[in-house]
């Protein structure tokens, strides 16, 4: 019975250190953005408080920061931040999910900044690219 119980710890410690070395292989695999992720530039002061493209917003109670490494931030992270982000919101207007971009998204233009852009443009959810009509 110990032995079994012994084994069974081993196999799921291999496993896990298995999933560990492929996340830390392809630290940053290509995001996938939804349709209603528009691109801004955030400025955090003392969060939830911070600027969207120049004006006040806030983060949303359980916003989701991810880092270029698509890793969870923790707001305590981000004070001082100055980036250009992919955000959605949620119904009250507040920053629900965010994306620190990395140079490779950052390249991808065009990419909407309004909701009235991102209304009239065509987006391919596969290739993540927008187009203008």
């Amino acid at each position: 019975m110990l032995r079994c119980a012994v084994t069974a710890a081993l196999i799921a410690a291999a496993a896990l250190g298995a999933f560990e070395a492929a996340a830390q292989a392809n630290p940053n695999p290509n995001r996938v953005f939804p349709a209603t992720a528009l691109r801004g530039e955030i400025v955090v002061g003392q969060p939830p408080a911070l600027l969207l493209d120049g004006r006040p917003a806030r983060l949303a109670p359980g916003a989701r920061v991810r880092g270029t490494d698509n890793m969870l931030m923790l707001q305590g992270q981000l004070a001082g931040l100055r980036a250009t982000v992919h955000y959605t919101t949620d119904l009250a207007g507040e920053l629900l999910d965010i994306w620190l971009l990395t140079p490779a998204e950052l390249a991808r233009r065009p990419w909407p900044a309004t909701p009235a852009q991102a209304a009239a443009w065509r987006f391919d959810p596969v290739a993540q690219t927008w187009s203008r009509p």
